[in-house]
């Protein structure tokens, strides 16, 4: 058995949508760091070429905007990354939206926004990478993972009504695309993580210690915690967890 590069990513191509802040970078920087090329995907160009440019003190680190909310944007990224790269290692479905409203108050535009980013843009942007994916996963497991949301598992105290229905959708479109791209050699997984700081969860950005509380591990979740998730799944340790989603919440669905 060789186990010595079990989490190595040497010699592969990433893309992470949303990786210009939060949890995308997270997993940008952890990719980074265990060898891979990586490729950041956001909607605000000039945060995402910032990001890159810091990044890439850690390696090969390349900034390619969009907006994939639309099947239209998802294959102008997926062309943009062709341009760079013939095949695709590690694909992450990282960008994400939420909206919260009171039920008697909630728009339209909050469900669209939210279901097209969440569900329907993995979906399309896989499907726009197949090629690249195809090919790369000719000479080992190419990797798909979907970043969902333990309140995609469990029910968070907050009217996100959108959120959670299309993060619980995520899941199960992991395990039924899991199960047909499987067949192409490409493993589709998912992680739902929990309290970790960012743009979307400010609550565990900007009341830590409050949050912390409320979490049985008693702390949000670091950089090292998002980034060894995403890094186990990505690298040959994964290859055989097909369709699962990785819960990341320091034990909060325990006890929600």
């Amino acid at each position: 058995m060789h186990t010595q590069d079990l989490f190595s990513l040497a010699g592969r191509t990433a893309l992470i949508t949303g990786g210009s802040r939060g949890i995308g970078r997270m997993i940008a920087q952890g990719f980074l760091a265990q060898g891979a090329r990586v490729y950041i995907s956001s909607r605000k160009a000039e945060a995402c070429v910032q990001t890159a440019t810091e990044l890439s003190a850690f390696g090969h680190c390349v900034a390619l905007p969009g907006d994939v909310s639309t099947v239209r944007g998802a294959q102008d990224l997926a062309d943009a990354f062709v341009a760079h790269e013939p095949k695709l290692d590690i694909l992450v479905n990282n960008a994400g939206a939420a909206w919260g409203a009171p039920f008697d108050d909630f728009p339209e535009a909050g469900w669209d926004k939210v279901v097209n980013l969440n569900m329907k843009a993995p979906f399309f942007l896989t499907l726009a990478l197949a090629a690249p994916l195809r090919l790369a996963a000719q000479s080992r497991p190419a990797k798909v993972i979907n970043i969902a949301s333990i309140d995609g598992i469990g029910v968070n105290p907050m009217e996100t009504y959108s959120y959670a229905a299309s993060k619980a959708g995520l899941i199960q479109l992991t395990r039924r695309m899991a199960l047909r791209l499987i067949e192409d050699n490409i493993v589709v997984s998912a992680i739902a993580p929990g309290a970790f700081a960012s743009e979307m969860n400010r609550a565990a950005r900007d009341e830590a210690e409050a949050t912390a509380r409320r979490i049985p591990a008693k702390r949000i979740g670091t950089d090292e915690d998002m980034a060894g998730a995403a890094i186990y799944l990505a690298s040959r340790a994964g290859d055989y967890v097909v369709g699962s989603t990785l819960t990341v919440d320091g034990g909060v669905l325990l006890v929600r």
